[in-house]
């Protein structure tokens, strides 16, 4: 019976009390309204959307941040809303200890932009399609010619190596599809064509056009070529 000392029923008492605070203080958090909202955008490129939109899709087209309970909040559900966006390519949504409504947004990021005779659109890293932005206009090559006629994984595969190579980044401007799937294409600084073939052995025909342009860039004979023609991947082929 020795357990039922004073001391023993005091630090009871005590941790029924700690228990009783934290829930009620935890209850009365929840219940508090929010501070207020932002959205950050995590990666450094020009942004595709204003943040005003982004922010309305957060605090769900309410006044502000101020009028929202904690508790009344769905943060996969605010997440899934800002993702539905086409300029969005993910999000992730949170509360701060201080009540601020937080979203921090990764933007899709445009690779090629595509006309046809129907709409013009970009296609972004992913290979998805991504409406053009009224705030901004990517510096990315110019798709023509039917796209439906070339493999979309591989044209994907061609786009992003384009993107993620500073040289060709630079010089590669345009890309036309003809009917058969074959790709021509234009550069910057020079009037000649690039004939390309179909996007397949990729890497091997960059190499032989940046060995190339490399060569004849040094003894500024690059400048007398009408077409160079990247089709066979044993060599280069040249035309006056």
């Amino acid at each position: 019976m020795s357990w039922f000392k004073w001391s023993n029923i005091r630090l009871i008492l005590m941790f029924a009390l700690m228990v009783f605070l934290y829930s009620f203080t935890s209850m009365r958090n929840e219940k508090r309204k929010l501070v207020k909202s932002e959205v950050v955008f995590v990666d450094n490129s020009s942004p595709f959307i204003k943040q005003e939109t982004v922010n309305k899709l957060l605090i769900e087209n309410k006044t502000n941040a101020q009028s929202i309970r904690k508790d009344k909040l769905d943060l996969n559900q605010l997440e899934k809303s800002i993702n539905s966006n086409p300029m969005i390519e993910k999000s992730e949504v949170f509360v701060s200890i201080d009540g601020v409504l937080k979203a921090m947004v990764k933007q899709k990021t445009p690779i090629a932009r595509v006309f046809n005779d129907e709409s013009s659109f970009y296609i972004d890293y992913q290979g998805n399609i991504m409406p053009l932005s009224d705030e901004f206009t990517a510096r990315v090559p110019i798709i023509s010619g039917d796209i439906n006629n070339i493999n979309k994984d591989d044209f994907n595969k061609l786009l992003r190596f384009i993107w993620l190579d500073d040289f060709l980044k630079k010089n590669i401007i345009g890309i036309q599809i003809s009917p058969v799937g074959s790709l021509k294409m234009q550069n910057r600084n020079f009037n000649y064509e690039i004939l390309f073939g179909k996007a397949i052995n990729i890497e091997r025909k960059f190499q032989n056009y940046k060995a190339f342009y490399q060569k004849t860039s040094v003894d500024s004979t690059l400048s007398r070529y009408k077409r160079i023609n990247l089709t066979f991947t044993q060599q280069v082929v040249c035309t006056k």
